[in-house]
């Protein structure tokens, strides 16, 4: 196969953006690409603290380091808890935060996983996990792993219910959600109530129509997905269709018994395709998948516009499959 590249501008007419998003997208200013030499040693990003922006709301957090894959490092996990639900089980989420797999750390996504936590009334747990090129696949999607079997073998301990634990991620957080899902069922590990996959990074080969419509536009663009995939799975594997699914889900032969799944995704996105693609294949072997393609939306609206009207409709409606899923009121 061909290997794939970036031109910096569209390769196919794209799909236009919501007029709310466009209008972000033209207020944002522009980022260097990147690049293996810029992908460490910037300045931080100034995230704001748990304690910052869980505010007056009645929750505790506390960090805790955790085994690790065997023969790996201990893992960090930040955990939220409603205050004062210590005598009683509650469902959680295991959240994977993005960022390409090469980038990002779990502080970036706390904001959504508390307010989850506070609207839901459940347990929050964002999970750390070794990125690339300094740890190539599989260091990330075992640890992830690693993770979500401490959260069900702990579940007693940490207050949970572990039959009605979601395992959620955007981005590369939503790739590796769909390889735990993937690598529970092929190991006979615990058992999820679902996968909330947003906007999930799926497939390495680069080849749909809409990785080709964004490139040079939006948020997360063509040049940055090549040079991610090329980390994670090295020169060899980074587009071949012979990729491992635990790293690249679209390439499991076999999506049947897997979780319910909940996929959300842009229609101005370069991932439209190969998630539009992920739920029918669920669907063909007769699994659960519940599919919103949000008209204009760009990768990760939900993150970068939070207050648009495409935003808070999308935000609504996965409150409503997380509800159904955990069966909360």
């Amino acid at each position: 196969m061909t290997t794939p590249v970036a031109v910096g501008a569209p390769q196919h007419a794209p799909v236009p953006f919501d007029p709310e998003i466009q209008a972000a997208l033209d207020a944002m200013p522009q980022m260097p690409p990147l690049t293996r030499e810029t992908l460490r040693g910037g300045p931080a990003m100034p995230f704001p603290g748990n304690d910052e922006i869980i505010g007056d709301r009645a929750i505790d957090w506390q960090d805790r380091v955790i085994p690790g894959p065997a023969g790996a490092s201990d893992i960090e996990v930040t955990i939220y808890r409603p205050r004062g639900t210590e005598d009683r089980a509650l469902p959680a989420v295991y959240n994977i935060h993005g960022g390409g797999m090469i980038v990002g750390h779990r502080s970036w996504e706390a904001g959504r996983v508390i307010d989850i936590v506070a609207e839901l009334g459940v347990v929050g747990v964002n999970v750390e996990y070794r990125l690339a090129p300094e740890n190539p696949f599989p260091a990330g999607a075992e640890d992830c792993y690693a993770g979500f079997v401490w959260l069900t073998e702990n579940a007693d301990e940490l207050g949970v219910d572990p039959e009605r634990i979601v395992v959620m991620g955007g981005s590369a957080g939503g790739g590796f959600s769909a390889a735990v899902a993937l690598m529970a069922r092929d190991r006979k590990g615990p058992q999820m109530a679902g996968q909330l996959l947003l906007c999930p990074m799926i497939d390495n080969t680069n080849s749909t129509v809409s990785s080709l419509q964004y490139d040079g536009i939006g948020t997360w663009q063509r040049d940055a997905n090549l040079l991610a995939w090329s980390c994670v799975l090295g020169d060899d594997l980074a587009f071949s269709t012979d990729a491992p699914a635990y790293c690249a889900p679209s390439r499991a032969a076999d999506l049947s018994n897997l979780p319910p799944a909940f996929i959300e995704v842009g229609s101005a996105e370069m991932f439209r395709d190969e998630d539009v693609e992920y739920a029918s294949r669920i669907w063909a072997v007769g699994g659960q998948a519940e599919l919103h393609v949000w008209s204009g939306g760009s990768h990760g609206f939900d993150m970068y516009m939070p207050g648009s009207a495409l935003a808070q409709a999308a935000l609504a409606t996965r409150s409503s499959w997380l509800r159904r899923i955990l069966d909360v009121s």
